[in-house]
């Protein structure tokens, strides 16, 4: 198939270098299977709906060793096309679940003995204050919004990213790098006992 055969049978603006393949979504797992044992760091995306967003997501996730990456089952895209090519190759790296609603997710998953802290610019405490080196979800709300009040009734705790250039938010990728780098600092700081 020629160059141009294959942009029509692409969404319009698609790179490609004269290749295309189609591939199903990886399966998801349920909350019980990723939550046991609680161990290690989750990442929660509150109605984060953007690909390049959540692929970006999902990059930070595994660079810094997430075990897992929970999105809502309506509010969130498939995991293919610009979320995929965003997360370059994190997709199938980082073990996902698809869940209908987060606060019964974040019930189940402290049944299982997980610590869930939401991420908003509101909270009095930095996030380094409330990170403790325990089986951690870390919440992360839609740009704008932020993480719904049910959710973050649901959480053990608020922390926020210090910004002392004065500058109210980051972009939910660029917070959630962030994020992940300073509770894997806390989660290995820990376990090294220090």
């Amino acid at each position: 198939m020629e160059g141009q055969e294959i942009a029509k049978q692409l969404p319009q603006g698609a790179v490609h270098q004269g290749l295309a393949l189609k591939i199903d979504e990886p399966e998801a797992m349920s909350i019980a299977e990723m939550g046991a044992p609680a161990k290690g760091l989750l990442v929660m995306l509150d109605q984060i709906t953007d690909p390049q967003n959540i692929g970006a997501i999902f990059r930070s996730a595994a660079a810094f060793g997430a075990t897992g990456v929970i999105l809502q089952d309506r509010h969130a895209p498939v995991l293919s096309g610009v979320l995929a090519k965003t997360a370059v190759g994190a997709v199938d790296k980082v073990p996902y679940a698809r869940v209908v609603n987060l606060s019964r997710a974040l019930e189940e998953l402290a049944e299982l003995g997980w610590r869930a802290i939401a991420l908003a610019g509101e909270a009095e405490e930095s996030l380094e204050n409330v990170l403790d080196g325990q089986a951690t979800v870390l919440v992360l709300g839609s740009e704008g919004e932020g993480v719904r009040r049910l959710v973050a009734e649901h959480c053990d705790a608020l922390g926020k990213i210090p910004m002392p250039g004065g500058f109210e938010s980051l972009n939910v990728s660029a917070a959630a790098a962030i994020a992940l780098y300073e509770a894997s600092r806390v989660r290995l700081r820990e376990e090294l006992g220090s």
